[in-house]
């Protein structure tokens, strides 16, 4: 009955929502799928330098950077921190961050600025919130003004709550109507909730910066869906970004052992999990004896054995000229960032493994405002890294 409540809002619902995503640009090339590809490692195709610009945070997870040459980074551990102009990390992380249930992969997650933020100040962030019986990922929004936040709202709540402190996503991308796209996960012991329409665990979802449902959403208005999902069929997506160029939307998510994927996210589309899926049980079990079903997205690529991929920017810089088009996604498993070489906005089958010399689990990759790229490493002292030609 999914299959088909899921297929029957296509059409008419899913132009609409292309039109926000950037137009039909967004279809180009999605039967183009590279599923298997070889990394390249090594001496890298580009040089670079690697510079420490902060050190000192306890687990960062997210970084946006601000107008006057800051930025924010949240820590998984519930705080909000200031990294000035200059580049020093301000000593008292920033108030008014609301409760953030911190347990296992739980607690303070991404953080994004509003479209408007030059006129209106405000930010958006997505944590973990409730207890460890009853908890989800919650999305607010709030006003920055001197290392403090003022009227924070709560924008969006996954529902329903469930027990454990795994698998919330928690990613956020903004599109070009200003409405945005948050990934959540299926919560680990709630796999089979990721193919039910009616909840919103294993999904990504699609509101308004104040929280409402986008009118052309694909299953807004339809009885039994949750009309807020976007996609569904996911088991933690934990990397997102919107392509400017060629109006495209990907994410990456975390498979079990092996399997991880990275996908073009289109509205109305089920992504698989856990009926379809390249990886196997943590204990060896098979998940699933389908590598794929009809009627459901397979992905552009995926990852065997797991990078663990959990941020991801696409890159137009002027630093790395070579590069500029191609994907960047953090691996937490791998300790590394891989490049995917990009043509027309579609993959091209090339991949690089970067930064294996740092040694370390990189949470996030960011393109800066001054075209060079930037890395958080997951660590109990975690570093903002500057990479440089």
């Amino acid at each position: 009955m999914m299959r088909g409540t899921f297929n029957s809002a296509l059409g008419g619902c899913r132009r609409a929502v292309m039109s926000a995503l950037g137009g039909a640009a967004l279809l180009a090339g999605a039967a183009v799928f590279v599923p298997v590809a070889q990394a390249k490692e090594g001496e890298p195709s580009m040089p670079y330098k690697v510079q420490t610009l902060v050190e000192g945070l306890h687990f960062p997870w997210s970084l946006a950077f601000l107008p006057d040459g800051g930025m924010l980074v949240t820590e998984r551990t519930g705080q909000l921190r200031h990294i000035t102009p200059e580049g020093m990390l301000v000593d008292k992380p920033i108030q008014g961050v609301p409760p953030v249930f911190v347990a296992g992969q739980a607690g303070l997650m991404d953080v994004a600025l509003d479209p408007d933020f030059a006129q209106n100040q405000r930010i958006f962030l997505t944590h973990a919130y409730g207890t460890s019986s009853a908890n989800n990922t919650r999305l607010i929004s709030a006003r920055l003004a001197d290392d403090k936040l003022e009227d924070v709202q709560t924008v969006f709540s996954a529902l329903p709550a469930k027990s454990g402190g795994a698998h919330y996503g928690g990613r956020i991308a903004f599109l070009p109507d200003k409405s945005l796209v948050l990934t959540l996960g299926d919560g680990f012991d709630f796999r089979e909730r990721a193919q039910d329409p009616s909840n919103h665990l294993g999904s990504s979802v699609r509101v308004n910066r104040d929280g409402s449902v986008p009118p052309d959403n694909p299953f807004a208005g339809q009885e039994g869906v949750a009309s807020e999902i976007f996609t569904l069929g996911h088991r933690n997506v934990q990397a997102i970004v919107y392509e400017p160029r060629y109006h495209k939307l990907y994410s990456a998510e975390h498979g079990p052992k092996g399997g991880d994927e990275l996908n073009l996210l289109e509205p109305g589309k089920n992504y698989g999990w856990p009926v379809a899926t390249h990886g196997v049980d943590y204990t060896g079990a098979k998940v699933s004896p389908h590598l794929d079903l009809p009627g459901l997205q397979p992905a552009v690529l995926y990852w065997t054995p797991s990078i663990a991929p959990s941020g991801m920017t696409v890159y137009w810089g002027d630093v790395f000229t070579a590069w500029r088009g191609d994907l960047f996604v953090s691996a937490l498993a791998e300790r590394s960032v891989r490049r995917i070489a990009m043509r027309d906005g579609v993959p091209t089958g090339e991949q690089e493994v970067l930064f294996k010399e740092l040694d370390a689990r990189i949470r996030d990759v960011r393109t800066g405002p001054d075209g060079a790229l930037y890395l958080l490493t997951d660590e109990e002292r975690g570093r903002v890294l500057r990479v440089v030609h």
